[in-house]
């Protein structure tokens, strides 16, 4: 871009497309400013510009931010940014900008592990659903063997991992025992990218530590909310959010829902409580939503809801491999769509043997107050609903 054209963008003043810094010192703002631009349609950088759009020059060497600017445009993204870089030397002191194409790669790009977009003349971090746009936007398809490349092996717990392989019937307690990443590898918990090792989603959903922390994997987690009534126009009872690795997440919303309390019944003259659920029912309901959601759709969370009549527990997408709802309810044998996670839940004990769920879930509310549950499948909106009656 030449010098007549940055006056003229200087002129115009900051908006979705140009941003202003008087120096280059502070790297954070002027990182997340090129990553946004790149995320979206692209924009110009002007360093040595003051907030009332003077002029005022970078004073540092010319050369030296010449260098620095390069460096970060190689190496302070998550990825290579392919921008132009320009100065000028002005009386007032010497003016450099960076003009940044919109760019489309494997994934949005990340600053500071963060993804980051133009909203307006800010520089933001996207909501789930502009982040699930924009994923969907780059191409972006997410299985279970994809890695996450904020992600490094060390943010895998090797202590939960050994359990898991010991519930396997593994020895993992004799010497000599593999690498810690060859059996991470191995199980399909890590994978090579580029010489690097990096977690699949499998592996952090199953045996992270923070599984949320990633900029792909923060709405995969169960919302849990009870109404004063039949509708989500009623009040709000209770909140909270069921996160962690896949087995902490159903652990965590069924001991939610146990505080929520319980009946009061009779039998004669006495008193008996009974649960608002079996949980048994519940439990499956849950463990089928966590393993079997479509976690391609990146800005939508497991919605466990209770309302004065019902329970929903309503999962991202569709049901995997052609299979209906009334192919689920004729207890057809399940085929996963994440076969390591329905594998990994199965050998921890969340899950009897595959094919069991809705039978269970039906023998249970049968028994309980003799209702059965219900699923439905929206194709059009993407979600699998089961519905448990209180009543």
């Amino acid at each position: 871009m030449e010098w007549t054209a940055v006056l003229n963008r200087i002129a115009a003043g900051e908006d979705e497309h140009t941003e202003f810094k008087p120096h280059f010192r502070d790297h954070d703002k002027v990182g997340r400013t090129i990553c946004a631009f790149a995320n979206t349609d692209g924009g110009l950088v002007v360093l040595g510009i003051s907030d009332s759009q003077q002029i005022i020059g970078v004073d540092e060497d010319s050369d030296q931010v010449q260098d620095r600017l390069t460096s970060f445009l190689q190496s302070g993204c998550s990825s290579p940014v392919s921008a132009r870089l320009g100065r000028h030397k002005d009386p007032k002191g010497w003016v450099h900008w960076v003009e940044v194409p919109g760019q489309r790669g494997f994934e949005p790009m990340r600053y500071d592990g963060r993804v980051w977009v133009r909203r307006g003349r800010s520089s933001v971090e996207p909501s789930p659903t502009e982040l699930q746009d924009l994923y969907n936007t780059f191409g972006y398809v997410l299985t279970e063997e994809r890695t996450i490349s904020a992600a490094t092996a060390s943010d895998l717990d090797i202590q939960v991992f050994r359990s898991y392989l010991a519930s396997l019937g593994i020895d993992t307690a004799s010497d000599p025992q593999p690498n810690a990443d060859d059996d991470f590898r191995n199980r399909g918990a890590i994978a090579e990218i580029g010489g690097e090792l990096q977690p699949t989603l499998y592996g952090v959903l199953a045996f992270g530590r923070t599984p949320q922390d990633y900029p792909q994997t923060q709405s995969f987690y169960i919302e849990c909310v009870a109404y004063d009534g039949d509708g989500r126009a009623d009040a709000v009872l209770q909140t909270s959010e069921a996160k962690g690795c896949l087995s902490e997440q159903v652990e965590r919303a069924v001991g939610w829902f146990s505080g929520l309390g319980k009946f009061e019944a009779y039998r004669g003259l006495r008193r008996h409580d009974r649960r608002l659920l079996p949980l048994e029912a519940l439990r499956e309901a849950l463990v089928n939503a966590v393993v079997h959601r479509d976690y391609a759709i990146t800005g939508s969370k497991i919605l466990f809801e209770v309302f004065a009549g019902r329970v929903e527990v309503t999962s991202p997408g569709t049901l995997p491999n052609h299979m209906t709802a009334d192919s689920v309810r004729a207890g057809g044998r399940a085929r996963s769509r994440n076969e390591y996670m329905a594998n990994c839940m199965l050998a921890l004990g969340f899950m009897e043997r595959r094919g069991r769920g809705w039978p269970i879930m039906h023998k249970a509310m049968s028994e309980f107050n003799g209702t059965a549950p219900e699923i439905e499948q929206d194709r059009d909106g993407g979600f699998v609903r089961v519905r448990f009656l209180l009543d």
